[in-house]
């Protein structure tokens, strides 16, 4: 008789997850094909044959002050969430950052007797390092990207996995510059600067406005720099319809990430991953982020370290500047720009940022991932 499949449940709140939750997926299909997917997540994971029962969009709200809008949408989730779970009793689950939603799912979880394995660890070392006391009730396997990060856990008697990060085997460039350039028709021969503003619709409306103004601003210093937008490929083109109107002539829209920045000479980047994947291809950097007013002065006094970029804090100093909320001003990070575009500075960035590669361990983080998850249903 056939051995009926193990189950897991894979929550994944927003789209840096869902990037992280499909390699992942994937490489437990290719170790362990009988194991069943369902959950929380987009397109990526649904790609890889997730079921899921509502789409991560559902969650993909940012700040403090937007969880409080959205706290009766997210309630009925999470209840949903619950429901599934005591219906398909998984073998397992595995909660993909986003630690609101998570770590209290977490909870209930086990109390369910649910194993619960957590891939990306909640930013403890940023603000909150008392949650870490709370994932070493709730979570069975805690698997990070940083190893600073298995070093906070072990100073709090936890031992958390070291796997390392998907990007150093997803972060490279398919299509040569030149081939690019001239796909998108753009001039191989000439400066390109990308603008990075975001992956949430929230970040773009308030990233994309001062971003295409410094733009201008840049365009105005040096005629001949280029332009190329990076979308993310879970947001729609018409999102970014009503800011193209009054933008810089020529413009253009590519979601080939690591092709784009592979072609371009600088970057405008969102704070986030996208840094890192910006980090990675040692593309010279200038880091814009703003949030609404109230969760920028909740933050301001609960976050406790120097930098916030991840490039920076990998790095542990700042390699990219920061421009955060009222100094992200068209004219501050057209100057900054500007400087990246100049070559003994962006010689000496594309240099610091080579460390990064190293700082974030070996290739094949999604497989020691997968791994210690069939090490888990193993023992199940």
């Amino acid at each position: 008789m056939d051995r009926p499949p193990q189950k897991i449940l894979i929550i994944a709140g927003e789209e840096s997850g869902d990037m992280r939750a499909a390699s992942l997926v994937h490489e437990i299909k290719h170790l362990c094909p009988n194991v069943e997917f369902t959950g929380i997540a987009g397109d990526r994971c649904r790609h890889e044959g997730v079921k899921t029962f509502t789409d991560m969009t559902e969650l993909a709200v940012i700040g403090f002050t937007e969880v409080i809008k959205n706290i009766m949408r997210i309630k009925r989730i999470f209840d949903l969430t619950l429901e599934h779970a005591r219906q398909q009793r998984p073998d397992l689950a595995i909660l993909v950052d986003y630690p609101g939603f998570n770590l209290r799912l977490a909870k209930e979880l086990k109390k369910m007797g649910i194993k619960v394995i957590y891939y990306v660890s909640p930013q403890v070392w940023a603000w909150k390092e008392s949650r870490v006391e709370t994932i070493k009730r709730v979570v069975d396997r805690m698997l990070v990207l940083f190893p600073f990060e298995k070093d906070l856990y072990a100073r709090h008697g936890y031992t958390a996995d070291f796997v390392g990060h998907p990007l150093i085997d997803e972060a490279h460039a398919h299509t040569p510059r030149d081939i690019f350039l001239n796909q998108i028709n753009l001039n191989p021969q000439k400066p390109v600067l990308a603008i990075l503003p975001g992956s949430r619709d929230k970040e773009i409306s308030r990233h994309l406005p001062v971003m295409l103004q410094a733009a201008q601003l840049v365009q105005k210093e040096q005629p001949d720099v280029q332009l190329v937008l990076l979308k993310a490929k879970n947001l729609s083109k018409d999102i970014f319809t009503s800011y193209l109107l009054n933008a810089p002539t020529g413009i253009k829209i590519s979601e080939d990430y690591y092709d784009a920045l592979n072609a371009c000479d600088a970057a405008m980047v969102c704070s986030g991953t996208a840094t890192l994947e910006t980090g990675l291809m040692a593309k010279p950097m200038v880091v814009v982020y703003k949030t609404s007013w109230a969760t920028w002065f909740i933050a301001r006094m609960v976050v406790k370290i120097p930098c916030i970029a991840l490039v920076n804090i990998v790095a542990g100093r700042k390699i990219a500047e920061e421009l955060l909320q009222n100094n992200a001003s068209p004219e501050a990070i057209a100057q900054e720009t500007l400087k990246l575009l100049e070559p003994a500075h962006a010689l000496k960035m594309r240099h610091d940022l080579s460390s990064i590669k190293t700082l974030l361990g070996a290739s094949g983080a999604s497989q020691r991932a997968a791994r210690v998850v069939i090490e888990e249903l193993s023992e199940k």
